[in-house]
């Protein structure tokens, strides 16, 4: 058994058995091991982009890592920017990079580089196998890591590859469960919960559960206090049934007003607000001045637990939540435009759907009109680097194949990472594309006119940077050039119906809608 061969059955040991992949000639021999070692699933990526994109989707849907296979530290850089947003999102993610044979490094070849310093600043461990004997070891290792909810950054040498491992097979590890959240947070928070202060329970994390939104409210109703999730959490669940959570507007404006008042703000997975950029004039921290601030509990922490014994000690057992009843809006006519598309998504919602939302600003519309919708999943763009919609819903779809998937897509973002509609059509997944076309970065006009550059008001250079229309892009001839079946629509009409009918078919459609 060589070290490739080793790698592979430890992972698959582990369950981590769906590797998204982009491979070079350094990574011949795991991809050889791929026909030697049953159990491991390969789904390739025509960029890395895509694979670290597919990954992030997977895990938080599959709630455990996939692998990604990545060629150098090009391959690496290319996957950087889904590799980032995971981070923020505290999704398992285990990347399997390769190297140079450890003999060819002194020769500084065109493709050698620092790939231990690239990953590092998005990789919460980074390690190197030297010798294929350890390599057994070493992925367990970061098998373990990764199940923890971390960026595990495996770098693995062409030799140790190709080089004999005796020992086969490292061991299954143990994953360790939630952490419970201490006693003394717990009574921290019951006193601030019973001190009569305008409070706040801001819910965050890996996964906001149906559970825990429920628990909050109920808590929320006990107390008095309000109850939101952070603007982007990583997967929340939604619509009928769930709990009325506010979510913390992204407009720093929006949020300041939102948490204007707030004495105390208790954080529940969720990090401390901030503005996603400066802007003059407006503080960085969204908290109102003099807010006492609780960590709770940490992302890795057993929030549910947490919120449940909260209730216990507030002897509010028996109290109901408030939950969001069932209530589809009615099919839209007159204009197309972002309220009427959000109203038929919110109608034809399937029940237990997965919706990745990186509509940007067309897509903003989406979000409140669905609450009400039949019950689904939502997965958010944590780490604000932009294309990772489209690979995330290869992932969610691949993580949960008896489950309808809609991505809902900028154009420009779609840009980023295009090829995803190939690993889609050629993974047969059940996903809907919707394109909000707008052909412009309309959310770098907002930014333009919010951070007052040029008094708010870009001069014709500028204003070219913001607009990518001319020539207007095509996404139904790229879409059918890579497999997927595609249509443009002008109308609400039009909308309608191609929504009607591609959640009804099969296999991925692209709707591009002309906003």
């Amino acid at each position: 058994m060589n070290g490739a061969e080793s790698l592979i059955n430890t992972l698959v040991a582990n369950g981590v058995d769906l590797c998204f992949t982009n491979p070079g000639t350094s990574e011949m021999h795991f991809v050889a091991a791929l026909d030697e070692v049953p159990g491991m699933r390969c789904v390739l990526g025509l960029f890395e982009g895509v694979v670290s994109g597919a990954a992030d989707g997977y895990a938080r849907m599959a709630g455990k890592p996939a692998a990604t296979l990545l060629h150098l530290g090009p391959g690496l850089g290319n996957a950087l920017a889904n590799v980032h947003n995971a981070r923020k999102g505290h999704v398992p993610m285990l990347n399997i990079i390769g190297d140079h044979a450890t003999t060819h490094r002194q020769f500084d070849a065109p493709l050698s580089s620092d790939i231990a310093g690239i990953a590092g600043p998005v990789s919460h461990w980074v390690h190197t196998c030297e010798r294929p004997e350890h390599i057994a070891e070493d992925a367990a290792e970061a098998v373990r890591r990764a199940a923890a909810g971390q960026v595990a950054t495996l770098i693995l040498p062409a030799d140790v590859s190709w080089g004999d491992s005796p020992g086969g097979a490292g061991p299954v590890v143990a994953r360790p469960g939630s952490a419970p959240v201490p006693a003394e947070r717990l009574q921290k928070a019951l006193g601030m919960l019973r001190a009569g202060k305008r409070t706040g329970i801001m819910l965050g994390g890996r996964d906001v559960s149906g559970e825990q939104t429920l628990l909050a409210s109920r808590i929320a109703r006990a107390t008095g206090a309000r109850v939101f999730t952070d603007t982007f959490p990583t997967r929340v669940r939604r619509g009928a049934g769930t709990g009325r959570v506010e979510r913390l507007p992204y407009l720093a404006e929006f949020a300041l007003d939102a948490l204007k008042g707030l004495e105390q703000l208790i954080l529940v997975g969720a990090a401390s607000p901030v503005s996603f950029f400066a802007y003059p004039d407006l503080p960085g921290r969204l908290a109102p001045e003099g807010c006492d601030e609780l960590v709770l509990a940490q992302p890795g922490e057993d929030i549910e637990q947490a919120l449940e014994r909260l209730l216990e000690l507030l002897d509010a057992v028996n109290v109901s939540p408030d939950v969001y009843p069932l209530e589809l809006p009615e099919l839209p006519s007159g204009e197309l435009d972002a309220n009427s598309v959000a109203q038929s998504l919110a109608h034809y919602l399937p029940e237990n759907a997965i919706v990745v939302d990186e509509g940007i600003t067309g897509g903003m519309a989406c979000f409140p009109m669905t609450a009400c919708a039949q019950p689904h999943d939502w997965l958010n763009q944590t780490g604000g680097a932009i294309g990772w919609g489209l690979p995330a819903a290869v992932g969610a779809a691949l993580a949960c194949p008896d489950r309808r998937v809609i991505c809902l897509e900028g154009d420009g973002s779609a840009m980023y990472t295009l090829q995803a509609l190939w690993t889609m059509a050629r993974e047969h997944l059940d996903i809907t594309v919707v394109i909000f076309n707008n052909r412009r970065y309309g959310i770098l006009e907002l930014e333009f006119q919010r951070t007052g550059a040029r008094g708010g008001t870009p001069g014709p250079k500028a204003a070219s940077s913001l607009n990518i229309g001319s020539p207007d892009m095509d996404f139904v001839d790229m879409a059918r050039g890579m497999g997927v079946s595609a249509s443009t629509v002008a109308t609400i009409d039009e909308f309608k119906q191609a929504l009607e009918q591609a959640l009804a078919a099969p296999g991925p459609r692209l709707i591009d809608v002309l906003l």
